[in-house]
């Protein structure tokens, strides 16, 4: 330390003494105009030595390369590339095999999902605030329905059927729901006592109604927050040959079609009814796959598959026109909807 700051104390000095001729050159070069060259050649001479002697102090300032010890890195380097690899290399051809079957493993999950039957596929058709919102006005007019024993058997055990299907329906999905949603952990219980009364409301009865009545008090109780405490908790997976009829879904479907129709009727027309409009195609998307599960009428006919299916897709494609804010679209999508249905109702009832 005490030499390098012997030679920056000297660099220093030198630095000022050149400064000096430097000075001096100017004030003779602002009078005369000419410099003698003996002294030109000095202050170059001068220049060289103090920039040589620069660079010889910043290299001695520099941090020494460091040193490995063999002995210590071979425990955490490899010493080449191929030692890094535990059996055969990998190829190109191999690595590429690989991605095609990952891509492949990926798709087949997806459309699994999409179905519905792995129980992760219905929070891609379906918002939990649609579902809630569905089984609240559904409930509504459920309510409507049971009014007296009178007007239930003369008529209204089949809006009975209907709504009660459909809230069957609606909680079976629930039950399978992969997110968070309401009342999901009763689902499966409400799923079981409406599927059961919707069977029983195949005709009208006093003894029906008063099952229907029961019904109606269980669902406000599921609605208000107070759960289903009379009722024994059920796990059984869904089966959807004892949950819905296809008769009663096709009815409640029909009327899905009929509202988002008159609330899509041009752009601006969608663009008011947004909210209602997304809802209800979301509400399609889920009866075309629900239409097809096991134990459905006719779920193994392609052709009606097939059918279902394009409901399906046009319903999703009006949700993804609202999401880009594509309203024209919307209405292109809708009549896909209505083809769909038509040439599922010419083969299919």
């Amino acid at each position: 330390m005490r030499l390098r700051d012997d030679v920056s104390t000297g660099l220093m000095m030198k630095t000022e003494n050149v400064a000096m001729i430097l000075n001096s050159l100017a004030r003779r070069l602002r009078r005369n105009h000419t410099i003698p060259t003996s002294q030109l050649v000095a202050s170059m001479f001068l220049l060289t030595m103090l920039g040589s002697q620069t660079d010889a102090i910043a290299q001695s300032q520099r941090a020494q390369p460091p040193e490995f010890n063999n002995a210590v890195t071979s425990r955490i380097f490899f010493s080449d590339l191929s030692s890094a690899f535990r059996g055969e290399r990998p190829t190109l051809s191999k690595l590429r095999q690989a991605d095609a079957a990952t891509v492949s493993a990926n798709a087949s999950t997806a459309n699994e999902d999409e179905s519905g039957d792995s129980g992760g596929g219905w929070n891609k058709l379906i918002s939990p605030i649609s579902l809630e919102d569905e089984i609240k006005r559904v409930k509504l007019k459920y309510d409507s329905s049971i009014t007296t024993p009178g007007a239930f058997n003369g008529g209204g055990y089949q809006d009975a059927r209907l709504h009660l299907s459909v809230l069957a329906s609606l909680f079976a999905v629930i039950s399978e729901y992969s997110g968070d949603v309401r009342w999901k952990s009763e689902a499966k219980t409400a799923r079981d006592l409406t599927a059961k009364t919707a069977l029983a409301c195949a005709a009208g009865s006093t003894p029906v109604y008063n099952e229907a009545q029961l019904r109606k008090a269980d669902l406000q109780d599921l609605v208000s927050g107070s759960g289903l405490t009379a009722a024994k908790a059920s796990e059984e997976p869904n089966d959807w040959e004892m949950i819905a009829d296809r008769g009663p879904l096709m009815q409640y479907a029909e009327e899905l079609l009929n509202r988002i129709s008159d609330q899509s009727r041009d752009a601006a027309t969608a663009q008011e009814n947004v909210d209602s409009v997304k809802r209800l195609a979301e509400l399609l998307s889920v009866l075309g796959v629900i239409l097809v599960q096991e134990g459905m009428d006719d779920a193994e006919d392609e052709d009606y598959a097939m059918l279902s299916g394009a409901m399906t897709k046009a319903s999703r494609s009006v949700v993804a026109a609202i999401e880009r804010q594509d309203f024209e679209a919307v209405r292109t999508a809708v009549g896909a909807i209505t083809q769909s249905c038509s040439d599922c109702h010419e083969q299919y009832r």
